[in-house]
């Protein structure tokens, strides 16, 4: 059974885990990314972004889990100034 690594930013997985297959390893790469910006989300809204990066037992990348959030100016935030793009109306 194929042995895929979930790297993220800032932590190796250096055990890794036996999937079936790659829409397996994919399936528990969002599982996982849930979970952990859950646990840290006072922190992930401070980043410009998160990323998991799947390899196989190689090395080789597999995949990247790119996760961007970003606070409307309705949160009052001042953090991260929000793109506003204008519309015109007829």
């Amino acid at each position: 059974m194929p042995k895929y690594h979930f790297n993220t930013d800032d932590r190796a997985d250096p055990g890794g885990a036996e999937m079936e297959s790659l829409a397996q390893a994919k399936c528990e790469a969002i599982r996982m990314a849930g979970q952990t910006i859950c646990q840290g989300a006072e922190g992930f809204w401070d980043r410009a972004e998160w990323k998991m990066t799947v390899t196989d037992a190689s090395g080789l990348i597999l995949f990247d889990l790119l996760i961007i959030g970003t606070e409307s100016a309705a949160c009052g935030s001042g953090s991260r100034t929000p793109a506003v793009t204008a519309r015109r109306t007829s």
